[in-house]
């Protein structure tokens, strides 16, 4: 066995489904999920089968929205799996992969299961959690194949604008590569017609989806825009992997891509309540330093001293909080805390976050 496919599983996604549940969950990166009733569905709307290579109807809506070709949007079930999808269609084993860092981990897993030769550029804090040109263009060699990054960045999100992207194309262009860039946190932006980094030219692929900030993730509604002779192959690959999507789930897909304008609405009045109310609270703490983005979903704080490790344990076993610990994104000093929660239980789990620091600083 290679030791690419020794990597079976995602250590942050274990922890996030055995470990992540607390009363006052603040480790949450999505939009709580919308009830069903809340979609203006019924039963009259849902067929059970339906085979080809995409429902029409869900592809075009998608299309529509970020205004692409149809031929150039491959569904898949989630941001997860069209990550996978997508890096599978495009690396062989021993491909050369850029990657930032700090990364999503089960992102960066799947690049390691799929046997690429990894490689790291760096997001560092003191820059904001930028993307710099100049050091990826020291890391390119004629072998890479890819270079991954999320845009809005997890676990920071912060925004990359279109002219470093560009950039990057022009460096993946000379060597013949591919940029790759997830774009699900990008939503939070809430625009009616959303911008995308596809749009820059045929070295960009793009996974996204509805679930962080639409509260959707049930529906499991992913995609991929690649030029289309490449989503041609994903399609093709796809039928080694989920072959027949739950076509219940893209009905109701095209349904509420119907009525992203109402969702969406709701979910930025709270995330600009919630955004507003951490701020107040790292306002009061000169034991934290952190980026602070004016989207997303998410913020991850560095304690000024030591690792959060001890801090996110003392949070959970006596405070009843979660956070993400630092160590899924290879930077202990961190914690990823999220604002989706409803803003009662993001109020008091901040205040037990406070007490919890306190006690640890002690």
């Amino acid at each position: 066995m290679t030791a690419a496919r020794q990597i079976m599983s995602s250590s942050y996604m274990y922890w996030a489904k055995t470990s992540s549940t607390a009363k006052f969950n603040l480790a949450t990166s999505g939009v709580g999920n919308l009830k069903l009733s809340e979609l203006r569905v019924s039963l009259d709307d849902l067929e059970i089968t339906h085979g080809g290579y995409g429902y029409q109807p869900l592809v075009q809506s998608i299309a529509t929205r970020y205004r692409v070709a149809p031929e150039a949007v491959v569904t898949a079930a989630g941001t997860t799996f069209a990550n996978h999808l997508a890096v599978a269609a495009l690396i062989k084993p021993g491909d050369e992969v850029l990657f930032e860092h700090p990364a999503y981990e089960p992102m960066l897993a799947v690049v390691h299961y799929l046997g690429a030769e990894v490689k790291r550029f760096s997001r560092r804090f003191e820059n904001g959690f930028g993307v710099v040109a100049e050091e990826i263009e020291s890391l390119v060699t004629p072998n890479t194949r890819l270079i991954v990054l999320t845009n809005l960045h997890n676990p920071s999100s912060v925004l990359v604008d279109d002219s470093t992207l560009k950039q990057l194309g022009e460096i993946a262009r000379r060597v013949g590569a591919r940029v790759l860039v997830n774009e699900i946190y990008k939503e939070t932006l809430f625009e009616e017609s959303p911008n995308t980094s596809f749009h820059l030219g045929n070295e960009f692929v793009v996974t996204s989806s509805l679930t962080k900030a639409f509260g959707l993730s049930g529906l499991r509604c992913g995609w991929i825009f690649a030029e289309p002779e490449l989503a041609k192959r994903m399609w093709l690959l796809n039928d080694l992997f989920a072959s027949t999507p739950v076509h219940s789930g893209e009905r109701l897909s095209v349904i509420a891509m119907q009525q992203l304008a109402e969702i969406g609405a709701r979910a930025q009045q709270l995330l600009d309540r919630n955004r507003k109310l951490l701020n107040e609270f790292l306002d009061t703490r000169e034991d934290l330093e952190v980026v602070r983005p004016e989207f997303g979903t998410v913020m991850f704080p560095r304690v000024r001293h030591g690792s959060s490790e001890q801090l996110c344990r003392l949070l959970r076993e006596k405070y009843e909080t979660t956070v993400v610990p630092g160590s899924f994104f290879e930077m202990p000093a961190h914690f990823r805390v999220g604002i989706t929660a409803d803003t009662e239980t993001l109020e008091e789990g901040l205040r037990r976050l406070g007490l919890a620091l306190d006690e640890s600083r002690g």
